[in-house]
């Protein structure tokens, strides 16, 4: 979730008038940050994940699930045994934005490849055990990326609440499914405050043969914040940030080498962000509804979005600064590295980024492109100020830089040093979406990690421009983008001194043939195959690695489906669907109790696991 720290949270009406001050602040801190760091170099190779668990209970007669809102107590025990060992312990635990969610990560980062590699699926198997000895009887955990039923009409939580409460000021969700810390609440709030209005979110509507244009007058609204509220056919409307950060992830962090190996990752696997966002996707029901997309990606990105009219370009500035171009939760606006492959014509977006801040940070001894970007991510406003945090030493503390810098919610995350700690410059990896196994979560992990040593190692160059990463984004979102779409991507990535046009340097491929190859590529498989040939792994660990690259192989291929295109499928093969897009309280209760039986073992389904366990 980003930075959370202890202390008195402002409302958005006290929090503005610190807005400059923290973002001023947070330029100093950086910077102090930068010079202490720039010339660090040989940090070793650690990285870790983050998995995200949703809290479910089933009632006594057995006929449905609720989400259960105690997640917060479970942590706190989590968190009694962190402090009795705090620095010898096997799993982190962290509050995430739901009542119900859980976040686990390694109580210490993994060092290197090697026999690493085999310590991520017994992590997830311990975190997942870690948990369930503090559930109740009738409880599970799930690593589901969206739960179904979230915002319906009926009772969906346990226990339940009152819509249109004073924090979210949501119709449809409680302001009960929002973790107790006064960070969320105060994220919440000062988001709607902020833009003046409920977020609205909206996403097409999986059309079936029987699915009305409208179904219900709160479904289709499209944007209940201003007099000129509208419907759409085909339409799911969600009105609270619970809906998108309500939603879970599998995300990845790597500290590299120094810098310039961190700003050249950050750069290719932000190019990557997309395709492995069509590879894991695993959300494709909302609010009660077959959707038309099969990621989550774009209804987080509408949840936290809190940009003003202005600044959505529909009014003239005059309170604000700058009309911005995407939300705070999205794909990145330009590139960062300065090795011989990168090319100025990649970054074809018109940036907006402050310009006083900007001069500021080259004053300060910081580059064009690095001072660009930070420039950009400070164009916005601070949403969470401790009102007892505000006058902080610059030298020591970085609390205001990471208050904006945790708040940019993109595919990729360029990560600075933090004061005061031995940690390097390092490069997190947000887009993929969870999955129902610890294999497949580990399968993912692992493909991550060894494409970023491959990249770095290999000097992979994955560039495309940046306006083509952003269409690719938009295309992961689509149904079944992993097997019927096609994306953009490099024809020759072991070419590192491009020249020429740009447009003859990419062209469009399958998911499948970017990752198992065609004619003229060799898909990525084969590269990360040979790199972990090169790397002379023991017998155990090549075995394990070479499961995890050809189940995500066959993910590629489609011969393994993706969970998205299962569930729909679930769905609509089920005897309660009426093939109207609406997924019944029943629907729901065989589809969660199948992906508790899948997870634990109990069945095994070849559709989305293969011959793989």
């Amino acid at each position: 979730m980003g930075f959370i720290a202890e202390g008195n949270t402002l409302v958005w009406e006290d929090a503005e008038q610190y807005a400059q001050y923290v973002k001023d602040h947070g330029i100093i801190q950086f910077l102090n940050i930068y010079n202490a760091n720039k010339d660090r170099f040989a940090d070793q190779f650690k990285w870790g994940d983050e998995v995200e668990y949703i809290l479910i209970s089933k009632d006594q007669d057995g006929k449905s699930f609720k989400l259960k809102l105690r997640a917060h107590e479970i942590l706190d025990k989590l968190f009694q045994e962190e402090k009795m060992n705090p620095d010898n312990v096997d799993y982190l635990w962290r509050p995430e934005y739901g009542r119900f969610m859980i976040e686990g990560t390694p109580g210490k980062p993994y060092i290197g490849m090697g026999r690493q590699l085999l310590a991520v699926q017994t992590s997830l198997q311990g975190r997942r055990a870690s948990v369930e000895r503090y559930l109740k009887q009738d409880e599970s955990i799930v690593t589901l990326a969206s739960y179904p039923l979230l915002g319906v009409k009926q009772t969906f939580t346990e226990p339940s609440g009152q819509v249109r409460g004073v924090v979210a000021e949501s119709q449809f969700l409680p302001d009960t499914v929002i973790n107790p810390h006064f960070r969320f609440s105060t994220l919440t709030a000062n988001i709607r405050k902020r833009r003046g209005g409920n977020v609205s979110i909206n996403i097409p509507m999986f059309k079936d043969t029987n699915t009305p244009a409208y179904l219900d007058s709160t479904t289709y609204i499209s944007s209940p914040s201003t007099s000129l509220s509208s419907t759409k056919p085909y339409n799911i409307y969600m009105d609270a940030m619970g809906f998108g950060m309500g939603c879970c992830c599998l995300q990845t962090t790597f500290q590299l080498s120094n810098i310039e190996e961190a700003r050249t990752v950050y750069d290719h696997m932000a190019v990557f962000a997309p395709i492995m966002l069509s590879l894991t996707a695993s959300s494709s029901i909302f609010k009660g509804y077959l959707s038309d997309i099969d990621a989550r990606w774009t209804v987080i990105s509408q949840s936290v979005d809190d940009r003003t009219p202005e600044e959505l370009g529909q009014r003239e500035l005059k309170h604000n600064k700058f009309v911005i171009n995407k939300s705070r939760y999205d794909s990145i606006d330009s590139f960062l590295s300065r090795s011989s492959s990168f090319r100025s014509e990649y970054n074809d977006l018109d940036l907006v980024y402050d310009k006083d801040i900007y001069n500021k940070l080259i004053e300060g001894g910081v580059d064009d492109l690095l001072a660009k970007h930070y420039a950009h991510l400070f164009i916005r406003d601070p949403l969470v100020i401790y009102s007892d945090k505000i006058t902080i030493d610059d030298t020591k503390h970085s609390d205001h830089f990471e208050n904006i810098q945790s708040t940019n919610w993109q595919t990729v995350r360029f990560k600075p040093p933090s004061p005061g700690v031995d940690i390097g410059w390092r490069v997190e990896f947000r887009p993929m979406e969870v999955q129902l196994t610890d294999f497949q979560n580990a399968a993912f992990i692992v493909f991550s990690a060894l494409m970023v040593k491959a990249v770095s190692d290999l000097k992979l160059n994955f560039y495309v421009p940046i306006s083509k990463v952003d269409e690719n984004m938009k295309t992961a979102h689509n149904r079944d983008s992993c097997r019927v779409d096609k994306f953009y991507f490099r024809k020759n990535i072991h070419n590192n001194s491009p020249n020429g046009s740009i447009e003859s340097e990419y062209e469009l491929m399958t998911i499948n043939e970017i990752f198992n190859g065609k004619s003229d590529f060799t898909g990525l498989i084969s590269i990360v195959k040979r790199y972990v040939q090169s790397l002379n792994f023991d017998f155990e660990t090549n075995q394990t690695i070479s499961k995890y690259i050809d189940f995500v192989s066959k993910r590629a291929s489609g011969e393994i489906k993706s969970i998205s295109t299962w569930t729909r499928e679930f769905v609509r093969n089920h005897p309660d669907y009426n093939h109207d897009s609406i997924v019944t309280e029943k629907i729901q209760t065989d589809y969660l109790a199948r992906c508790l039986d899948i997870t634990n073992n109990i069945i095994h389904d070849p559709e989305i696991q293969g011959n793989f366990n």
